[in-house]
């Protein structure tokens, strides 16, 4: 058999300097972003008058006098929101681990990960308003209510709906995350020599498998956390208002015509990098306490209480699925309104079904629409391109990432939008590059770089490295072994990377806002936009159209391997 051709080998620096390049990607506009936003919260601001260091705009900002009120909301809702879903995850998977209940429930869960948060946020607000379809369900039988109840459900001032509404995004991902750190901890040796010794299946679980899995999922545990504290899209839709919390206020300041207000928005911005900063370290001190007590509860001896273990296994599958049904619940509510003609209240489904919101805004969803695609193709390309090239100078090289590399990876994760993002505006007007779709591209990039490497980079060094080794023996080179081999084999992996990419770019709301300088439009903008004008039609068409843009590429990412094989299939 005669050898086959080899390309044209990659100079090896090439591949060694793609992990360099995604580091600078990740790493760069959030260091940037962080100094152009300390600068003027110490008062140094020159395009705006401020040519020396002074401690004003944080005077300016402790005189606010939402200021105490705000910092308790942030600092609550992320605190309660993340240690609820840990909790919910952690029984479910415990009392479940190895059945065919967990793997309906990730099936369930898996694809509402890919929901944006603003689109989440919009179906619970259609489900639990004092309108919504959980009062029309329940009403007038139940309530009496023959007109909406005047309840403060949305934007209350405890931010309990803010927290439901966290709670139907952190559940999923942090699931997926435990689920993937299973086979890492070798769990089902684990609870093998659990049971052999007698122990229940939750108590053996915690008490085995916990302590190994919790290391695996620290970092997206902080991720969590960091974002509930700081989100803006879904505090906009469902947070308190009187006032919001944190970070919703410092990009009002952001937006408010008096530019002087720019340097109380970055000493708020500091701010609320300082309260992220205090949560994790407080988290950590949990941590350790809880490690103390496991320990020492370890050392009990306990078997476990097979009622209680069946009482837990019961309500936490029943909370993870009740998330799941809201967020589809409110999804669906969200569809029925953008087709509905008069839908008068108690009545819990529309008098009649029209095209008429859809024809009313066709005409101005063409822009947000065309921008929404390019701007997330383009930086899930650029993502994707950059991840495959940092696997394999992995693979070619022979170096695992150390921690430190994980904790890079999630760094723009950590760190709060809004404490680097208001920077990078900043910057972005000095240099002249604030509004463009290049400098939004940009910044999405930081954020869908790493979901893209989560999602492939364990199937990339799961993959058989004996193909290769088949195909050099044949005379192939590394980069024919590359196109010709390892992406071909890999096609679904690296399709669903690029599906997570996008769909984790249509999310971006602040990114978009700011460095956008309000001048792109994305579905996600209009929609967070349109929420605040009560016309619920119009709200369900923009979600719905986003929500089906962000389906098509995971249904690609299905079918194009299917097809792809079937016709090798043929072929062959």
């Amino acid at each position: 058999m005669g050898a086959m051709t080899t390309a044209a080998p990659v100079p090896r620096s090439l591949w060694a300097w793609a992990p360099a390049l995604t580091v600078a990607a990740l790493i760069g506009p959030v260091a940037a972003g962080l100094i152009g936003t300390l600068a003027p919260a110490l008062g140094l601001h020159p395009t705006l008058g401020g040519a020396g260091l002074s401690l004003e705009p944080f005077r300016a900002l402790m005189d606010w006098p939402g200021l105490g009120r705000a910092v308790w909301l942030s600092l609550w809702v992320g605190l309660a929101s993340t240690a609820l879903s840990l909790a919910i995850v952690i029984l479910i998977v415990a009392a479940w681990q190895g059945t065919r209940s967990l793997a309906r429930v990730e099936r369930l869960l898996s694809p509402l990960l890919s929901v944006p948060h603003a689109a989440a946020a919009l179906g619970l607000a259609f489900l639990i308003a004092p309108s919504g379809w959980i009062a029309r369900l329940i009403s007038p039988w139940a309530t009496g209510w023959d007109r909406p109840p005047d309840l403060l459900i949305l934007h209350d001032p405890g931010g309990l709906a803010l927290i439901a509404g966290l709670l139907t995004k952190e559940v999923p991902f942090l699931m997926l995350m435990t689920l993937a750190a299973l086979p890492q901890a070798d769990a089902a040796a684990r609870m093998r020599v659990a049971r052999a010794l007698g122990y229940g299946q939750v108590t053996g679980w915690l008490k085995t498998v916990l302590p190994a899995i919790y290391r695996q999922i620290r970092l997206p545990i902080y991720a969590v956390l960091a974002y509930a504290m700081s989100t803006v899209d879904m505090a906009v839709i469902l947070g308190p208002t009187t006032p919001p919390v944190l970070a919703v206020q410092v990009v009002a300041w952001m937006h408010d015509p008096d530019l002087s207000m720019r340097f109380q928005a970055a000493a708020g911005a500091v701010l609320q990098l300082a309260l992220v900063i205090g949560a994790l370290a407080l988290w950590r001190i949990c941590e350790m306490f809880g490690s103390a007590v496991l320990t020492r509860w370890r050392g009990s001896g306990g078997r476990g209480n097979p009622a209680l273990e069946r009482l837990i296994a019961r309500g936490a599958l029943g909370l993870g699925v009740a998330l799941a049904a809201m967020l589809i619940a409110g999804l669906a509510g969200l569809a029925a309104w953008s087709v509905a003609g008069l839908w008068s209240f108690p009545d819990p489904l529309p008098h009649s079904l029209t095209l008429r919101s859809w024809t009313r805004a066709a005409p101005g969803l063409a822009d947000p629409l065309r921008e929404t695609l390019i701007i997330g193709a383009v930086a899930a390309a650029v993502s994707l391109a950059l991840v495959i090239a940092c696997l394999e100078a992995e693979h070619r090289t022979g170096r695992t990432p150390s921690d430190a590399a994980r904790w890079l990876l999630y760094l723009p994760l950590i760190v709060p939008q809004v404490a680097f993002l208001t920077g990078l505006q900043t910057l972005a007007i000095g240099v002249g590059l604030d509004g463009g779709r290049a400098a939004v591209i940009a910044a999405h990039i930081v954020f869908v770089l790493p979901y893209v490497f989560l999602s492939l980079s364990d199937p990339w060094r799961a993959w058989d490295r004996r193909q290769a080794t088949v195909a050099h023996a044949l005379g192939a080179g590394p980069l024919r072994v590359l196109w010709a081999v390892r992406l071909p084999m890999l096609l679904q992996p690296v399709l669903t990377a690029a599906a997570v990419g996008f769909a984790v770019s249509v999310g971006q709301y602040l990114p978009t806002l700011l460095v956008g300088a309000g001048r792109i439009e994305t579905l996600t903008t209009e929609a967070v936009a349109l929420s605040s004008g009560g016309d619920r039609r119009i709200v369900g068409v923009y979600t719905l159209v986003q929500f089906v843009v962000l389906v098509i590429p995971f249904a690609a990412a299905l079918l194009v391997p299917r097809l792809v094989q079937r016709r090798r299939a043929d072929n062959g």
